[in-house]
Formats: C-alpha cells, structure tokens, sequence
C-alpha cells in the first residue's frame, strides 16, 4: 500500500511540473525585455483608427473651351401649295371640251372646260332680239312724246320694259358663262377626274389647280416659343424625299391662337420654288433659329453629374501638396445641347479642368485625383472623352 500512494504522489508531482513548464514556454515575452518593435495594426489600434493617406484616383478630363451655340428649335411639317383649288361646276352639264392636259401648266382665265351650253346660248340670242326691241320701242317713245303724241307713262312703260331685256339678257349671259371652267390663277393642273361625254352634276370633282412657285410649310412649336418666333425669320427646311438639300423658308404668318390640345403656335413659311422641286404634301423638317453665341463656354456631355435640378461638375485643380491634383464639386447652370457638348452658362470658366470619366469613384470634394492623358480629337472632332464612353 505504500508502495502505491508513493507511485501516486509521484505522478501528481509530474503533471503539475510539466503544465508549470507548458506555461512558461508559452507565455508573451514583455515588450521591453523581447526588443521587438509593435506591429503596425497595433500602432493603429493605439492611435484610435488613424487613417492612412487615400491613393490617387485615375481620371479623364477636358477643358472647357468656347464654340459657336446656336438657339434653335426643331419640329416638323408639311408642305402646301401657296395657292390650291379644285375645280367643280356650279351646274349639271356634259362636259363637250376639254383645254388642259394632266400635269400642264395652266394661265389664270384659261378655259379648262367646256360644258353642253347650246340652250344657254339660244337663250342669249333670245334675250338680245328682245333687247333690241325694247331699245328701240323706247326710242320710239321717246321721240313721240317730245312731239306730243304719247303720253309720259308710255315712255316709262318703255323704259321699264328696256331694263327687263337688259336683265333678260344678263341672266342668259351668266348661265351660259357658267357652263365654261377657268383657270382662277397661275398653276399646274392635276389629275383630270372626267372625259368628254362624261356627264357631270354640280360639285362634282373635275381637276385640282396648284400654284407651286412658291409653296408654303407649315408646322407648330411649343407654347414657350410663341413670344421669340417673328414674321420674316429664316428657318432651315430639310426633306426626307431630298436628302442633302437644305432649303430657307422665310416666316409669312404666325396663328395668334395657341392650340390648348397641344399648347402649341402655328407657324407657316414659304419656299421658293421656282425649280419646282418640291410638291405639296412633302414631310419636312424645320428648324427654327432664334440666337447664335459665337464665344458659349462648353464642355463634354460626360462631364455633367445629374442631381435633380441642380447638376454639378468636377473639377481639378492643384492640390496643397507640390505637384498634386483634388477634384472640387462645381454646381453648374446649363444651357443648349449640340454634338455631344453641352453649353455652361455659369460655373466654369474658360479654360478650366472638368473630369469627364471616374466620376463615380471621386468620394468626397478634396479627394486626390491622377489624370489620365487621352490623344486629342482634331478641331471639330468628337473629344476623346466622348470616344471613350463610347
């Protein structure tokens, strides 16, 4: 038994040493006595989370520069004929001649067409016999009642019975006039719709006249423009079934009336057209110039961060240390929109550095910014930022 419990208190012994021995070899070293310097987390977690300094973010920039901005406003339209009529016979007839062909020039009072008038005609030599008569009736009377044959009454008789021939007479006339179509003005005639023999009743569609030496366009534009479109402004006019061909349309008229369906103004111009290229019912395109700016500052259409109503660029510029650039937040007021540039009318002067890409990796105004060199578009050109986005 002794044996044992010695066995037992020697074993105990042991195990104490050997975790007395695992504790001093696994213990930290003191700082002091180790003479190994602090890591940086630990620096940093002594220095309550001091940041380190933020790397440079790469960019690309443009200048703003100046360019020629011209206010305008683009709508389209339709052409007409400066002057259009479709000719219908104010009586049934059947038509006996025709004096114009399809597509030809016409004169204003040229006969077009010619109706069956041989009863008015029989009626207007009637009316002249009966005239002629009652003219010299009261002749007669006249005589007679200076010699004291007749009474006075019977030379008013004969005067009323003269203006009843004349009228008589008149009415024969304007029948048989009626019957005869003519050209009311300069033009070119249409597509005839009748032959001869055809029998026509009064209004039915003979054949359009249309005055195209000069063709109107007319188009609408917004409320908003009603109070800068004038009579005599030039507009540009371009085609779909001319391609390539701009023509000037001079404005003739604006509708003082705003259409309160599309809260638009009517506008109508005319185009010369003695070439006569053009047709009425043509589709057009019209743009409508109110100001040209030859010095408006502009900048790529990259560089404008939308925010609402209130948009914003950034900017470089040198940063406090030598050598370094930051970006700066600049609200910007905007004005028209032409080839990818957006004109700046307040915010930015000429010549100042706008980043036009990286934006959405800029955190906050001051950040440390590493422009990136693009090769330069040639004068005129799309930029290299608008290249780049593309």
């Amino acid at each position: 038994m002794a044996i044992r419990a010695t066995y037992f208190i020697v074993a105990v012994l042991g195990l104490a040493g050997a975790g007395t021995a695992a504790w001093w070899l696994q213990r930290p070293a003191p700082a002091a006595a180790s003479g190994v310097a602090p890591s940086p987390a630990s620096q940093n977690g002594a220095g309550k989370g001091k940041a380190a300094p933020q790397q440079p973010v790469s960019v690309e920039v443009a200048r703003v520069r100046t360019t020629v901005i011209r206010d305008e406003v683009q709508a389209v339209g339709s052409l007409r004929s400066r002057r259009s009529v479709v000719l219908r016979p104010e009586v049934s007839g059947r038509v006996t001649q025709l004096h114009f062909s399809d597509g030809a020039r016409v004169r204003k009072g040229q006969v077009l067409v010619q109706l069956d008038d041989q009863l008015p005609r029989a009626q207007v030599q009637q009316a002249q016999a009966e005239l002629s008569i009652a003219r010299a009736n009261h002749q007669r009377n006249r005589d007679l009642v200076a010699q004291g044959f007749v009474s006075q009454r019977s030379l008013d008789e004969s005067a009323a019975g003269l203006q009843v021939a004349q009228a008589k007479l008149a009415l024969a006339e304007a029948t048989a006039a009626r019957l005869k179509l003519v050209a009311p003005f300069d033009g070119m005639a249409g597509l005839r719709n009748v032959h001869v023999g055809d029998y026509l009743k009064d209004g039915a569609d003979i054949v359009n006249i249309e005055d195209i030496d000069s063709v109107f366009v007319d188009f609408r534009l917004p409320e908003r423009y009603q109070g800068q479109i004038r009579v005599g402004q030039v507009a540009q006019v371009q085609l779909d079934a001319l391609p390539g061909e701009t023509y000037e349309a001079q404005v003739r008229a604006i509708d003082p009336q705003i259409d309160a369906n599309g809260r638009s103004v009517s506008v109508r111009a005319s185009i010369d057209n003695r070439r006569l290229q053009l047709r009425p019912g043509m589709f057009a395109r019209v743009t409508a110039r109110f100001d040209t700016r030859a010095d408006a500052l502009v900048v790529p259409e990259e560089a404008i961060v939308p925010q609402g109503s209130s948009p914003y660029v950034f900017t470089v510029v040198p940063g406090t240390a030598a050598g370094s650039l930051v970006v700066q937040r600049v609200p910007v007021r905007l004005g028209q929109r032409q080839g990818g540039m957006v004109e700046v009318q307040d915010g930015l002067s000429l010549g100042d550095t706008v980043v036009t890409a990286g934006q959405q990796r800029v955190q906050r105004d001051g950040a440390p910014v590493r422009v990136v060199e693009l090769p330069q578009a040639p004068v005129g050109g799309a930029s290299s930022a608008q290249r780049t986005s593309d």
